[in-house]
């Protein structure tokens, strides 16, 4: 159950971050409006005080993040930019599961 709780929380808590940089992307450069600010706003909000609920101390938790981020980032190259990952970033993706998997669920004293 803390394996798919703590994925679960990795999940949201990218999609947060993702969410609250790709909303200023659209509006800097694709010429949205300035108005998804502040859903970007209360996403990077929501992506900071996600990260407080993980089990880990925070170092730890800010790297095995990283391995997840890398993930959801290229789940949402695909699905939302619509570019097809090639398979350099499947196995950088899979390295990078493979090393917060080692970093946050490693046995420890």
């Amino acid at each position: 159950m803390l394996v798919a709780r703590t994925v679960g929380l990795f999940v949201l808590t990218a999609v947060a971050e993702i969410v609250g940089c790709y909303l200023p992307y659209l509006w800097l450069r694709r010429g949205q409006s300035p108005l998804l600010l502040i859903p970007a706003a209360l996403s990077l909000a929501a992506f900071a005080w996600l990260l407080t609920l993980h089990p880990f101390a925070a170092g730890r938790t800010y790297a095995a993040y990283g391995g997840v981020y890398v993930t959801v980032a290229l789940l949402w190259l695909w699905l939302v930019d619509g570019v097809s990952p090639d398979r350099w970033d499947l196995i950088g993706a899979t390295v990078a599961l493979a090393g917060m998997s080692i970093i946050a669920f490693a046995p420890r004293a």
